[in-house]
């Protein structure tokens, strides 16, 4: 049965189909001449605080005064995730990434393509995620000497080298209390003493010698909405950003494939390396050998606006008056296509203008607060259940003598569907070639918003 798929093709690290020719656009350097032509020269850790609590240097030491730059840009952004990715500073560029309150921010001394560093330092990220069981300030404090041999391992002279979880899993062992209690006692490392089994193979992704007493199959169709609503309820933008997470625990060399119902749904797909591009070119057919453990399969958009349905509705009066220290505010959320599922999680967030001094409501199901500093108003509403759709409504109290707020608030929505992919996308089948054993196997489908904004 193996033989009757084509063998696996050699992947190299390939970060986003926009940056696809991105080895070819970097400079072909060798030597000296390319030491001083290096990707990555600095990493810095920050948090939400400001605080550098973590910095790596390939080479040559760069101040962290070059920080100011990306601190200047971040007070100038309203929220943390309107900070530029790349800033151009005089003498580097400074691209950073946003996750789990930190901010990975790089130093580069040329110009490469942003994409390429933007998806390394996520690929940074989920290792510490894999390794530590959470990506945070305090995780990666308490295992800073892991921290450093990982990024040793992951950039080599400013270029990514190593950046899959099973390679680095043989090089570095990941952290337990057992491990630790030795290495402090004898005073050895995680380091491992042998070359991993799969970096010389065609597929470095997968280890040799896999055995497992149960052997599972697990896939996470993972899709946020991100959509503008007008004040009318018709629909400015609307797009899908999806992603299927794996966690695959089988015995020996599987060779698996991943066939779906409806395919063509999907634009701008990303693949993990594994995975056999011209065979989903032909036959829309995902066909690879799968790495060991959790990674994320393919991410994906529908970008088409028909296909994209929008799950929630907003009813909306939100008004203030002219000469006036009072306004209304009266909103109901309800569900709209959900394909009879249950929208629950919602939680409702919004910027109320600056003159807002408080804000007096009632809530007919679960709680709202104000911040009187911040002027954010969140409220927390749980399940929607349609026979009683959630109401939040009641007086807006204003600065006496301060003008008319020039412009209505938008709403910012999140929600989460359980066992819906919105996009209609689904999973026919899985087969597995090569191994003579029957794994079980699971899919689960989530959707939930991403960046889902109603005006006023």
């Amino acid at each position: 049965m193996r033989g009757s798929l084509p063998p696996a093709e050699p992947f190299t690290f390939q970060p986003h189909p926009e940056a696809r020719d991105i080895r070819r656009e970097l400079p072909r350097h060798r030597g000296k001449h390319r030491q001083r032509q290096k990707m990555i020269h600095s990493l810095f850790l920050i948090n939400c605080s400001g605080d550098i609590f973590l910095e790596k240097h390939w080479k040559s030491v760069v101040s962290q005064s070059v920080c100011d730059y990306f601190f200047e840009a971040q007070e100038k952004a309203i929220d943390v995730e309107n900070v530029p990715p790349v800033i151009s500073t005089p003498h580097h560029y400074l691209i950073s990434i946003y996750r789990d309150k930190i901010f990975f921010v790089s130093v580069i001394q040329t110009e490469v393509p942003p994409l390429f560093v933007i998806e390394f330092l996520h690929r940074v990220a989920d290792t510490f995620q894999d390794y530590f069981g959470e990506c945070s300030e305090t995780a990666i404090k308490d295992n800073v000497v892991i921290v450093y041999e990982l990024l040793e391992e992951m950039l080599d002279n400013g270029f990514p080298l190593a950046t899959e979880s099973n390679i680095l899993k043989e090089l570095i062992k990941p952290p337990t209390i057992l491990r630790s209690v030795v290495n402090s006692i004898t005073g050895s490392s995680n380091v491992g003493d042998t070359l991993p089994t799969g970096q010389l193979s065609n597929i470095p992704w997968r280890r040799a010698g896999v055995k497992y007493t149960n052997n599972e199959a697990y896939f996470d169709v993972i899709e946020e909405i991100d959509a503008i609503i007008d004040k009318s309820g018709s629909t400015v933008f609307a797009e899908i950003q999806g992603v299927i997470d794996s966690c695959i625990k089988l015995s020996g060399m599987p060779d698996l494939s991943l066939s779906f119902m409806n395919p063509r749904l999907l634009d701008d797909v990303s693949f993990h390396p594994c995975i056999r591009f011209k065979r989903w070119e032909s036959e829309r057919v995902l066909s690879f050998i799968p790495p060991d453990g959790n990674f994320r399969l393919i991410s994906y958009r529908v970008s088409s606006q028909n296909l994209v349905a929008i799950p929630v509705y907003v009813k909306h009066m939100i008004s203030f008056k002219e000469n006036s220290s009072s306004g209304r505010f009266d909103v109901t959320i309800g569900p709209k296509q959900n394909m009879g599922k249950t929208v629950e999680g919602v939680v409702m967030t919004v910027h109320m203008p600056k003159a807002v001094l408080n804000m007096n409501l009632t809530a007919t199901q679960g709680s709202y607060t104000f911040d009187p500093v911040t002027k954010v108003l969140t409220w927390d509403v749980g399940k929607i259940t349609p026979q009683k759709l959630p109401n939040l409504k009641g007086i807006v109290n204003l600065q006496s003598g301060a003008p008319k707020p020039e412009e209505n608030p938008s709403l910012n929505i999140q929600f989460k569907i359980q066992q819906l992919a919105i996009s209609g996308l689904k999973v026919n089948r899985l087969d597995m070639y090569g191994e003579k054993y029957k794994p079980f196997k699971g899919v689960k489908y989530i959707t939930k918003a991403g960046k889902f904004q109603v005006r006023t």
